[in-house]
């Protein structure tokens, strides 16, 4: 990828790395995501199956102490892709990123940038350009230390993270066509019209949840 790899600056960093991620999806080509599309699931008590690079990375920061944050936000119920990032963030934290989740429709009142990115010790920004599949765009990524831009991405990481909810509190909320499958199985057989009926209250709960 062209531009500043992300490592190399978060090692540099003297005191805070916030990254802000607003995307719902990302690399679907990944492998890692296709295998737990497949039904793999990291042991957390298997430390050496998950532990990668970047995670030293970030321990070697926090030993400096740099402080590490991630903002997700995200839109309710989460992409497929987004339930595997949850299903993954237990590595991030166990290396000491804080990590918090902003439902997309709590963020409807903030100022945000117009693309990921990560701020470093408040004085840069390091842009994310992917593609509209989510693939790394041939862009690659830019960086920038025009002050209107850096304190309109510390603003706007400070809001977020503010509204966001941590990791070791958020729920996943469960999609109206995973709870209708859930609610058939306890359920007789329904008609064609009590299934359209029954899926439709389940979106009416969602949505007023």
């Amino acid at each position: 990828m062209k531009g500043p790899q992300v490592a190399d600056l978060v090692r540099s960093c003297e005191r805070s790395a916030f990254h802000l991620e607003m995307r719902d999806t990302y690399m679907l080509s990944d492998p890692k995501f296709i295998a737990w599309q497949s039904g793999f699931r990291y042991d957390p008590a298997d430390r050496a199956s998950w532990w990668r690079p970047w995670l030293d990375v970030v321990a070697e920061a926090l030993n400096r102490g740099v402080l590490i944050r991630r903002t997700r936000i995200v839109s309710e119920p989460l992409s497929e892709y987004m339930r595997f990032e949850y299903d993954i963030t237990f590595t991030n934290v166990s290396a000491g990123e804080e990590i918090r989740w902003l439902p997309r429709r709590r963020a409807s009142g903030l100022a945000l940038p117009g693309n990921d990115c990560w701020i470093l010790d408040g004085r840069l920004v390091l842009w994310n350009h992917f593609t509209g599949e989510g693939d790394v765009s041939p862009e690659g990524r830019e960086i920038t230390d025009d002050p209107e831009i850096v304190k309109l991405c510390v603003s706007a990481f400070e809001n977020a993270w503010e509204r966001a909810i941590p990791h070791q509190e958020y729920r996943l909320p469960d999609s109206p066509n995973r709870l209708y499958r859930g609610l058939c199985r306890r359920l007789p057989a329904l008609s064609v019209p009590g299934k359209r009926l029954l899926t439709a209250c389940v979106r009416s709960v969602l949505t007023r949840a």
